[in-house]
């Protein structure tokens, strides 16, 4: 096998491929090398293996002595074997042991049903790889290993940048099948002694013997570049980033836990600095890490505590100064830390999931605040509702929407929701239905931050699309930055070719009203008029009616 180049290639593909235990040996039983599956059934490390006559392995296998002759008659022995493995478990295999041309013997150990169900557990059914379960595992004998042979280990942990991109815009079912790809490519980046695993969603482990903070980084090298390869989904050519966190024992950790947690930190820490790159745990990486859990538990706390409220910033007619309308925007007042800044904990509410159930009360409270204006026989505006692509992605949102409208009595005419242009890519007929569902209850739909997404204006015609906002990062510049008053005076004359609302928002100053009134944007929304307001404090400036600038100051 040394000699013949093709059949060393042909069997390291089987051995790193399979997922049943494969050995080589010598022609007198000295194993030259095992695949993971093996190592995993004995609970010996290859270093350990390697030398070792495979025949000790099974010695409680009593109908061995007749492989010998058996070979060289037929170069073929097949034999159902049962041994204990390291778990203590009696495991059965159909054993086949072939007699290659250069002497030496592949052993390969099919499995029953009994190790089949054991190994559902152990390895990922989408990829192939290795599972969470079957990572820690093997990292767990990683570690032991290293302290007997006074070697280091790395965990490296993946993350796909951006993946929810691949799911939101081409569907789950081809969001697989990018998963299936990457686990194929990243088996080709490591040796047989090492281990890649999927962790779960779109985040994959690597576990390595080394002796140098060198072997890991070539090894993160190799990875991004396998990552980067663009790939063909159907007839579109997707290009992929990662980021990748690196944590080196005992270093780093003295278990597993710590391990993988702290590759974890320095895996967002990479995502957050844009990602593509790969970073050696850091300890200020840690503590961000810990005020991240902190943070999660405490908005846990503050959605089960109703500590969130809502303000209001009035939408404002140019000509008349009248007030058409406000934008619901959350709060969050913590009972310790005061007033937090959504920028802080948004982020953190997408990540978590908590971003659902908090667009949930945000619907219900934007609705029952509206309804009771109402009652107080205010001037009736419509509120729009900042919706969050987790909500609008539910299948049945348009009868959660429903249904909470119903339950606050308020008209739906007077109830906007602001999407971005990104939930409107993917499954175009979807969000379309979606769409027209609320629409057809009376909703009115608002392009939120129009100009900064990335959906084809093509499209722009077919959703049933009621206003477009200019977003602020326009208006800011308009004095200072031609580019971008000539984006602004496009926006608003897209609009009005196709009869819709138009809105600016960070409309400061005097300057900024005069080029949109002249530009023909009649509602603008900014601090030229009013800061967000809480509840209270929009109520007075209704009973106004008119604002002025600085009204709410």
């Amino acid at each position: 096998m040394k000699n013949d180049n093709n059949l060393r290639a042909v069997l390291e593909q089987l051995f790193s491929a399979s997922f049943e235990p494969v050995v080589s040996t010598s022609g007198d039983n000295l194993i030259v090398v095992a695949n993971g599956a093996f190592v995993d059934l004995v609970g010996q490390e290859v270093e350990e293996l390697e030398g070792k006559n495979i025949l000790e392995l099974l010695e409680k296998c009593e109908l061995l002595e007749s492989i010998q002759e058996r070979l060289e008659a037929c170069h073929q022995w097949i034999q159902d074997i049962s041994l204990v493995s390291r778990s203590g478990a009696e495991v059965t295999f159909d054993l086949k042991v072939n007699q290659l041309p250069d002497g030496e013997r592949l052993w390969i150990f099919n499995s029953n049903s009994k190790y089949d169900r054991n190994r559902d557990a152990q390895f990922d059914r989408l990829t192939g790889l290795p599972s969470q379960f079957l990572f820690d595992d093997r990292a767990e004998q990683a570690v032991i290993t290293s302290n007997r042979h006074g070697k280091s280990v790395a965990i490296l942990r993946m993350g796909i940048d951006h993946f929810n991109r691949i799911n939101e815009g081409l569907g789950h079912k081809h969001g697989d099948e990018v998963l299936k790809e990457i686990a194929a490519r990243l088996k080709h980046t490591i040796r047989n002694s090492d281990t890649v695993a999927r962790l779960g969603g779109d985040q994959f482990g690597f576990i390595m013997a080394i002796t140098a903070i060198d072997d890991s980084i070539l090894v993160a090298e190799k990875v991004l570049e396998a990552v980067n390869q663009s790939l063909q989904i159907d007839d579109q050519t997707v290009t992929l980033t990662a980021s990748i966190g690196i944590t080196l024992y005992p270093d780093d950790g003295k278990d597993i836990s710590s391990l993988l947690q702290r590759s974890e930190s320095a895996m967002r820490h990479v995502k957050s600095n844009g990602g593509n790159n790969f970073h050696f745990f850091a300890a200020e990486m840690d503590h961000r890490a810990r005020m991240r859990i902190e943070l999660e538990n405490r908005l846990r706390r503050a959605l089960k505590n109703q500590e969130f409220v809502l303000f209001y910033q009035p939408k404002v007619d140019i000509e008349s100064s009248r007030i058409v309308g406000a934008e619901a925007l959350i709060r969050w007042i913590d009972p310790e830390k005061g007033m937090i800044s959504p920028i802080e904990f948004i982020p953190v509410a997408e990540e978590s999931g908590l971003i659902v159930p908090i667009g949930r009360w945000v619907l219900e409270e934007a609705c029952r605040q509206n309804r009771a204006w109402h009652d107080q026989g205010l001037p009736q505006v419509k509120v729009s509702i900042n919706m969050a692509a987790p909500q609008f992605r539910d299948r049945n949102i348009v009868e959660q929407v429903r249904e909470v409208i119903e339950k606050s009595g308020l008209p739906e005419k007077y109830i906007e929701i602001e999407i971005t242009e990104s939930m409107l890519v993917g499954d175009i007929e979807t969000v379309i239905e979606k769409l027209n569902g609320l629409r057809d209850m009376g909703v009115d739909i608002a392009i939120d931050d129009f100009g900064t997404g990335y959906s084809s204006l093509s499209y722009l015609s077919r959703f049933p699309i009621t206003t477009l906002k200019i977003d602020r990062a326009f208006v800011h510049d308009l004095e200072s930055n031609k580019n971008t008053a000539e984006i602004a005076r496009a926006i608003i004359a897209l609009s009005q070719g196709l009869e819709l609302e138009v809105v600016a928002e960070g409309a400061e100053n005097a300057a900024h009203i005069e080029f949109l009134k002249k530009q023909g944007c009649n509602t603008v929304q900014g601090f030229f008029y009013s800061r967000p307001v809480d509840a209270g404090s929009f109520a007075e400036l209704l009973k106004k009616g008119v604002i002025s600038a600085g009204d709410a100051e």
